[in-house]
């Protein structure tokens, strides 16, 4: 079996070929187009270049946004407008003349970690997308946990700071990097989350106290998600968890956390991600695979 699958993201489309035991065959990228109709004919375009070659089962998107894929129709907001509020599960299959499963591009990732990655032979996992903000996804039983409002795992809004400011500005690449440029004095535009982990690496006092303070909030977040979802393990994603003991870091500051919460016996388990940006795509395929596997009971 064979499936097609895709990876909108606000600058580039992602695609591969994927089988169904996620070995993934091809898989390239184009720009993302601008206009809805740009984006139909890309996808058509990508549809007929392996025609030929593949017998296709199914195609399998991850996208932004409030992915409601029983209505077909992605809610929210996102870098690309034209696919909101819109049946695009209905037009796609209309289009491409195929099965289509559509899901959010975090929970997607999330699969692809719980399906072949760092939560293989788990069956509960968190999972948080690191990068300018927090996002994240909620794995119960190897399925994607929505929520009433399709806001499971929204990590990012979670109160951490005593000044109610929330994950997504304390434990983001964004709020090291703000917090490097102002104890340097440069404006913000000149400091981005690689130069400031860079500049920590190289052992610079303010950089290495702007990660510290990402990693404890964090490690505050893992905890509290621990002891709420009580997951088996929790993954960190975003390009930030590839680091050389950024996990590890984190995992540090978690015992710290239950040194002085003596009551608290589960120790938090966290671990890097292990398919990049591969994981929306692996994500996508297996969230493909389950609804067909329900649609044939």
């Amino acid at each position: 079996m064979k499936i097609l699958a895709f990876d909108i993201g606000g600058s580039s489309v992602k695609y591969a070929v994927i089988d169904e035991a996620g070995t993934i065959l091809t898989k390239d990228k184009k720009p993302t187009p601008e206009t809805r109709e740009g984006f139909f004919a890309l996808v058509g375009e990508i549809a007929s270049l392996f025609a030929g070659r593949y017998v296709f089962s199914g195609v399998a998107f991850s996208f932004p946004g409030a992915v409601d894929d029983a209505s077909g129709a992605i809610g929210g907001a996102s870098a690309l407008p034209y696919i909101h509020d819109f049946p695009m599960r209905q037009e796609l299959e209309a289009r491409l003349a195929l099965p289509v499963a559509m899901e959010n591009d975090a929970n997607c990732a999330a699969l692809g970690e719980s399906w072949l990655g760092a939560g293989k032979g788990h069956d509960d996992m968190a999972f948080l997308v690191i990068g300018s903000g927090v996002g994240g996804a909620v794995v119960k039983e190897k399925k994607i946990h929505h929520g009433k409002h399709l806001h499971g795992g929204e990590f990012g809004f979670m109160v951490i700071g005593a000044d109610h400011r929330i994950l997504s500005e304390l434990g983001s690449t964004r709020a090291v990097a703000e917090a490097v440029a102002d104890a340097k004095g440069v404006p913000h535009d000149e400091m981005d989350g690689e130069k400031a982990f860079a500049l920590a690496e190289a052992g610079d006092k303010d950089a290495e106290d702007a990660v510290d303070a990402m990693q404890e909030a964090l490690a505050r977040a893992a905890y509290d998600i621990q002891y709420s979802i009580d997951p088996e393990v929790i993954v960190l994603g975003g390009a930030v968890s590839e680091r050389p003991g950024f996990a590890e870091g984190i995992q540090q500051k978690i015992d710290r956390i239950l040194k002085d919460v003596e009551i608290a016996h589960i120790r938090p388990v966290v671990a890097a991600a292990q398919h990049g940006n591969d994981a929306n795509l692996l994500g996508a395929v297996r969230n493909l695979l389950d609804k067909m596997a329900v649609g044939k009971k």
